[in-house]
């Protein structure tokens, strides 16, 4: 049953959609229902790729949006290793293991999640190593480190997976590359297994945020029968 929270994200998440929409700032038709292709990831990326924590990095988790097409495609260039969600998390091994030094196609390509589904393994969480940088899509972001998806929680559900394995901890960066647009200086309702980012990142600045939070693992009071029947890996978790 959605909830006041959830009518309050969804607010947040129609208002920014509209601002970039009415900026022209993404390179889809529309920015609505998805986190936003923003114009300037590149550049995004780019800005990522500078930061000390990001060159000293060797393992980087990342979502299969396009808006972090470039981030993926820069961390393969980097000779990092990259594990990319397998949409919806569908399989008992939901992670895609981009290995540079295995792939037989460009960065570019083989960093697009529909290629991505073609020349890579996917691994079981468990079969992970240790993750030094999380990059998340946001539809909105505010300089407190709290950030608004699409809604589905996938995101946040990865995060706490890998919590639970021991694969992110206090020393993990979580940074999410975003459009000027997209941060927000109101408050961003969140709730307990919400995952908040250290660092925003946007084509013309960085941003350190001043409240990070991250859930200590899965929190299975939020989630109804259903959404654990729909993912394997956590239906595996639940089984230990």
């Amino acid at each position: 049953m959605p909830t006041k929270h959830d009518a309050a994200k969804q607010l947040v998440r129609t208002q920014v959609w509209d601002a970039l929409d009415a900026a022209g700032a993404v390179h889809d038709d529309t920015a609505h229902g998805r986190i936003p292709n923003f114009k300037g990831s590149e550049l995004a990326a780019a800005r990522l790729a500078d930061l000390d924590a990001w060159k000293k990095s060797r393992v980087i988790k990342a979502v299969p949006d396009k808006a972090q097409l470039p981030v993926r495609a820069r961390a393969l260039e980097d000779g990092k290793l990259v594990y990319m969600a397998v949409p919806k998390l569908a399989t008992l091994k939901p992670f895609y293991l981009l290995d540079p030094a295995a792939l037989d196609v460009p960065p570019l390509e083989a960093a697009a999640s529909r290629v991505a589904a073609t020349v890579a393994p996917t691994v079981e969480v468990d079969a992970l190593r240790p993750v030094d940088v999380v990059v998340l899509g946001s539809v909105a972001v505010n300089r407190d480190g709290a950030r608004i998806g699409k809604g589905a929680g996938y995101s946040d559900l990865e995060f706490a997976l890998l919590t639970e394995a021991g694969l992110v901890g206090p020393s993990t960066l979580v940074v999410t590359t975003v459009h000027s647009l997209q941060v927000i200086d109101s408050p961003i309702p969140v709730t307990e297994h919400d995952v908040n980012v250290d660092l925003v990142v946007t084509p013309e600045a960085m941003i350190e945020c001043t409240s990070p939070r991250r859930p200590k693992g899965i929190l299975w009071d939020h989630l109804d029968a259903s959404k654990i029947a729909a993912i394997p890996a956590l239906q595996a978790r639940a089984k230990r």
